[in-house]
């Protein structure tokens, strides 16, 4: 670089003076010190933003392709209280239970809560691990959800007869008959039985109970992960 002094001479005409050389490099070395502080500063900002960059889409990756832990817990919350409200129902019949009008009707109503959307708490990214889920209900979509609304029916029906049970106990109409056949509740398998086609409104509740008890058995044994 070469700096310069101007000033006004005698003459009133600008004069110029060179800057001493030692002045010069003095000044030199000052410039040149801050501009390498300055890209030493915008080297690390580019750095840091690239590694941002890359976070960002790291974690937009995967989230993509971790299961939503979010829906995940939610089903699972859902599966324990459709089990606990089945389980009082079976227990009241079963006489395990105390029969109360106000916790069988109210059991029975939570049932189709649970199950009304039972097949849409399973998208397929969902599934595999960590969840307990396996990828086959993916791969099976159309039979998983045929159980699943086949489940649904059940219940919807169970909750319309719990609605008009008497406070005095059950009655015989709501129980199941002896010999009534049990085989064939479940979809899957494909197995023959006259309770895979009957109309459920047509069942007794009892009955129902137990059909819901056999799909969900049936379809954790073939969509669920046993438990190490």
């Amino acid at each position: 670089m070469d700096f310069e002094i101007r000033s006004l001479g005698t003459t009133g005409r600008p004069a110029s003076h060179k800057m001493p050389e030692a002045a010069r490099r003095r000044a030199a070395r000052t410039m040149s010190a801050w501009d390498h502080r300055w890209i030493r500063r915008h080297d690390a900002m580019n750095r840091i933003s690239i590694c941002l960059s890359l976070l960002v889409a790291c974690g937009a990756t995967m989230a993509a392709v971790l299961p939503d832990k979010g829906v995940v817990e939610r089903r699972q919350a859902s599966m324990k209280e459709m089990a606990a409200s089945v389980k009082t129902i079976a227990g009241m019949f079963g006489g395990k239970v105390a029969y109360d009008v106000q916790a069988f009707k109210q059991a029975a109503g939570k049932v189709p809560l649970y199950t009304s959307a039972l097949a849409a708490e399973f998208p397929n990214e969902t599934l595999g691990q960590p969840s307990a889920a396996k990828l086959e209900i993916g791969q099976s979509r159309e039979e998983f959800n045929a159980l699943a609304d086949h489940i649904a029916s059940l219940a919807s029906a169970l909750s319309r007869q719990a609605d008009g049970a008497p406070a005095d106990g059950i009655p015989k109409a709501m129980r199941m008959g002896p010999g009534m056949a049990m085989g064939g509740g479940s979809l899957l398998g494909k197995r023959s039985g006259a309770a895979e086609h009957a109309d459920p409104s047509a069942l007794a509740a009892e009955h129902l109970v137990h059909l819901i008890l056999q799909d969900c058995t049936s379809c954790h044994a073939k969509f669920r992960e046993k438990a190490p």
